[in-house]
This record gives structure tokens, sequence and C-alpha cells, in this order.
């Protein structure tokens, strides 16, 4: 078997074939990164990064634009046969795809803090608790990724974003106390940021919308409402209306079972006391 370095750079050289194919096909059609940009109400820098294998080409963008193109499904079985990509699945590729340029995002969390607001320290405790183990290099990988995902929060227009978070998920300290002491104190920081509101749920509840798991929701650019959510042994992207709904109502209850954003800095004052 291959090391993971070696697999991540075959899927980097696909993503680059494929954003290749894509840069040959427009200039053919007669196409400006721009002017195809416009055709899909996407950014032209959304299409240089497809083409320069930065970003992946999702499924349904290859299909519309092998229609538009006239390339007879050359993008769409491109994608289709794509590496598969080790460390993250396909479906979480085309998740953290949307994430980066969500306008909402909604997200409840009942095990662990949710990866947008998670420390360097914290989540390679987490990925360090991964059962069978990663290596390190993996580790290392896929921490430099998460922390990177944080920076959805810090754009120059950040999406609005809510977290809903059990309180059982702060009370194990994972990584140890000062790793514990240090995401607290990183919560509570990112509290006060414009645009996020933070609740934690409280333990010792009688009724409880989330006992189903944890779950994000995302606005598109476009105002396509998607859903994302992860298995012990998969991830699933949900863009079926009816059951975005369903998870919308759930998060809606949520955010009523919750204490207010100000009642959790309070607790999170509390809980810092107690370090």
């Amino acid at each position: 078997m291959s090391s993971p370095k070696r697999r991540s750079r075959r899927n980097a050289s696909a993503m680059r074939m494929v954003g290749a194919l894509l840069a040959v096909h427009r200039e053919a059609a007669g196409y400006t990164q721009r002017s195809l940009a416009e055709r899909f109400v996407i950014s032209e820098e959304a299409i240089a990064s497809i083409e320069q294998g930065r970003r992946p080409l999702k499924m349904d963008l290859a299909v519309q634009l092998d229609e538009l193109l006239c390339t007879n499904r050359t993008l769409e079985t491109a994608v289709d046969n794509m590496p598969e990509v080790d460390l993250v699945p396909r479906w979480a590729e085309e998740y953290l795809d949307c994430e980066r340029e969500a306008i909402a995002i909604s997200w409840y969390e009942s095990l662990l803090v949710p990866g947008l607001l998670q420390t360097e320290a914290y989540a390679r405790a987490v990925f360090r608790s991964r059962v069978p183990v990663y290596d390190e290099d993996e580790i290392e990988q896929l921490v430099a990724a998460r922390i990177d995902r944080r920076g959805v929060l810090h754009r120059r227009q950040p999406p609005t974003a809510s977290f809903v978070i059990w309180e059982a998920a702060l009370r194990d300290q994972l990584g140890g106390k000062g790793v514990y002491a240090e995401q607290l104190r990183h919560l509570r920081e990112y509290a006060e940021l414009p645009g996020l509101a933070l609740q934690i749920l409280p333990l010792g509840r009688t009724t409880h919308a989330g006992l189903q798991g944890p779950f994000i929701l995302l606005e598109t650019p476009e105002h396509q409402r998607l859903a994302y959510t992860e298995t012990q042994r998969g991830s699933h992207l949900i863009a079926d209306p009816d059951e975005v709904a369903i998870l919308t109502q759930k998060y809606a209850m949520l955010r009523t079972q919750a204490p207010n954003a100000e009642e959790t800095r309070d607790l999170l004052d509390r809980l810092l006391g107690d370090q």
C-alpha cells in the first residue's frame, strides 16, 4: 500500500488533469474564465481554481459544463473516474467546497467541538483518538486542513454562522487539561465574532431535538439549501428539499432548547473559571 502523501499527490494530479481538460474545452468554445463563470453565476476565481487543480470539479457542474461546451460527457466521465480521496471522502470534499462559499452555516454538534471552532491542539487530539489510528503524517495533513477551514469565518463577508453544541462535548478533556482550557478560551473568543451565534445545550434536559446525532445546514450563494451528516462509516451530502427541511426544523427546535448566546458566554466564563 502506498503512503498517504503519495496517494494525496496522485489525487492532486488527477484534479489538475480535470482542470486542464476544462481549460482546453473552455478555450475551444470561445469562453474566458470570466464569461464562463458568469454563465453559471459563480466566481471567476472558482473557475480558475478548478482549472489549476486547487479545487475539485463537482459532478453537477461537470454535467452542466459538458452540455454547454458540447463535450459529450468528457468532464462528467473524468470526475466520475477520479481516484478516491483517501483522507477525505468524496461527499465530504463536496461539502467542504460548499462550506468555503456558504452564506449561512448552522451546525449542531453533540460529541465534540465543531471543526470550524477547533484549536490546532484540540483537532490533533481528535484525530489521534481515531480507531484504527492515523499515522503522524496523516494527522498533520488533517490538522492543517481543519485549521485552514476556519478562514471561512474570517472572510471579508463571512457567513452568518450559528453553532449549537451539547454540553457533553465540552465535558470531555480531549488532549488533556491544557488543551481543554485553550479550547474553552478559543470558544469564548469566537463567541464575540460578529455574525456568529454560539449556544451550549445544557445537560439534564427532559426533551432534546438532536438525539439522532450531529448535522450541518448550509446555504450557498445561489440560495440552495444543503445538509451534511457523518456516521461511523461514511458521510452524506443531502440536497433533497424535504430531508433538508426536516433537519432545519430540528435545528430551529434545538435553538429554542438551548440558552441564548449571552447565557452561553456566561457558561463559558464559569467553565474557564474552574480551570
